[in-house]
């Protein structure tokens, strides 16, 4: 139902007749159910919830068109909170008859959304097409450049030592700084398969249910972003050290995951959320600790400095700060958001500075980069 039937089917039934531009919320949910009109059964308890945040049991006018036409903007979501997102139906949870794929998007459903009246909203208008092609897309690139390399090196662990890795076109090298794709397609080249099997399972784990959630625009952004301010915070605080790997990318999908859980901590109903907690933070800890170990202390001798590890941590404070934004902003438009302008703003800084940085401070500094291969 677009914009224009339902301002005639209102006009019609003169739900409004005073021009009030609010409709009593029992009298449009009769019409519904008269006219058989497609109305899902979640849009029907927000609407209940909207009445209930209005004194007199009524719905307004913008609102209501807004729901209809699936748009949810800040002030609707309020409006929502403020009716105590009423609820008559019973959770996701006891859905009876479900297939095989509709439990795994109740799955997904409850591990990223912290509230009911979110899950309800995603399950219901939830569809199979487009699919998550972004995470499953990367992820099969990094593994079928990882099998080419491994083949034609015949290494598929510690790759980065061998000296014709660092020749690849893709790797990030501080010598190689004015091919700016470098500073992207680093995230298809992997140190071996134990960084490759971390970042494939959490790409595919994490980054698949948020793109499934909040849309391939948005997850693509979080994840390229975290990739781009990798490399480039390498250029700025390990200025000699190559880079290779999808860290940065990961990092920002899983920093932004693990905020948004402990800050919605109440709301959300993954089972084991503490147990599992605590298990990423250990792995993504134990995975910084690795490429620590393999900067400053090589275990096999190496032609010139090994991949940085600050790309893992750019890549979490980008999670923390723009995919944390993001998250928080399901159905709702980021360009009508205060907060999205200021991260915007931030990053927006942060890469003129590097660029200016990469332009002119290795010379000033008389940096003493290693010879590119």
């Amino acid at each position: 139902m677009d914009r224009s039937s339902l301002l005639q089917l209102i006009q019609e039934q003169q739900l409004d007749p005073e021009n009030t531009g609010f409709i009593g919320a029992d009298t449009f949910a009769g019409l519904v159910h008269s006219h058989e009109l497609p109305l899902d059964p979640t849009k029907l308890d927000m609407l209940v919830a909207l009445a209930q945040s209005n004194e007199r049991g009524q719905v307004c006018y913008q609102e209501l068109v807004d729901l209809i036409s699936s748009k949810r903007s800040s002030s609707f979501k309020r409006a929502i909170a403020n009716g105590q997102r009423a609820l008559p139906r019973d959770g996701l949870l006891d859905e009876p008859g479900l297939g095989v794929y509709k439990r795994f998007v109740r799955y997904v459903a409850y591990e990223i959304l912290p509230c009911e009246v979110d899950r309800r909203w995603y399950f219901y208008r939830h569809r199979s097409c487009p699919p998550p092609v972004f995470m499953a897309s990367v992820t099969l690139a990094q593994i079928i450049v990882f099998l080419c390399y491994g083949a034609r090196l015949n290494k598929w662990v510690l790759q980065t030592y061998h000296p014709e890795y660092m020749k690849s076109p893709l790797v990030y090298h501080p010598g190689h700084r004015a091919r700016a794709w470098r500073f992207l397609t680093y995230m298809f080249m992997h140190v071996g398969l134990e960084q490759l099997g971390f970042n494939a399972l959490l790409q595919l784990m994490i980054g698949v249910p948020l793109e499934m959630v909040h849309g391939v625009l948005r997850i693509s952004l979080l994840y390229l972003a975290g990739v781009l301010a990798g490399s480039l915070t390498v250029s700025i605080t390990d200025m000699r050290a190559p880079l290779v790997g999808g860290s940065g990318g990961v990092y920002a999908l899983c920093s932004a995951h693990l905020a948004n859980v402990v800050m919605n901590w109440a709301g959300m109903r993954c089972p084991y959320k503490l147990l599992r907690m605590v298990l990423a933070l250990v792995c993504m800890s134990s995975e910084v600790g690795r490429a620590v170990w393999l900067r400053f202390s090589p275990p096999l001798p190496a032609s010139g400095p090994q991949p940085s590890f600050m790309a893992h941590l750019a890549g979490a404070v980008v999670g923390v700060s723009m995919g944390l934004t993001i998250l928080r902003s399901y159905e709702e438009r980021l360009r009508d958001q205060c907060g999205w302008w200021v991260v915007l703003l931030a990053y927006g800084t942060f890469l003129l500075f590097a660029i200016f940085w990469n332009v002119f401070a290795y010379d000033l500094l008389g940096a003493d980069i290693p010879p590119p291969p």
